[in-house]
């Protein structure tokens, strides 16, 4: 009995979490609760952000950068929706974008739910669903 309790409760928690976070652009970015606001997600959970240098619909990260901040990339058959837009970087890949800010992860963040890239260089900063 206290097994079956204990499974049914990890179940309710697992479906609780799962009711909170949405999915956009396929699936490929979610929105979720951190910290008590709704920041977006990648498929895997880990943090996006923006970057005060990129332009609407343009980015400016790239080597070494982009080393440190990987684009949220897009594959070759998404369409934009809604907010969530496809912006053509100029190595010949696709990333995400929301609002026209380029989506980026950043490498230091190590499990979902870390948000350590905010504020780095003050020009980085957790994208927030608005």
């Amino acid at each position: 009995m206290k097994l079956a309790v204990t499974l049914g409760a990890a179940a309710l928690a697992l479906f609780a979490t799962a009711a909170i976070a949405e999915d956009y652009a396929g699936g490929a970015i979610k929105s979720t609760e951190i910290g008590g606001k709704e920041v977006l997600v990648g498929a895997n959970d880990m943090t996006l952000y923006t970057y005060d240098k990129d332009t609407a619909g343009v980015s400016n990260c790239y080597d070494k950068c982009a080393e440190n901040w990987p684009p949220a990339f897009a594959d070759a058959g998404a369409k934009a929706e809604g907010a969530f837009t496809i912006v053509d970087r100029t190595d010949g890949t696709k990333m995400w974008a929301y609002k026209g800010k380029p989506l980026y992860f950043w490498v230091k963040d190590t499990k979902p739910g870390d948000t350590t890239g905010d504020m780095v260089g003050e020009v980085w900063h957790t994208a927030y669903e608005e």
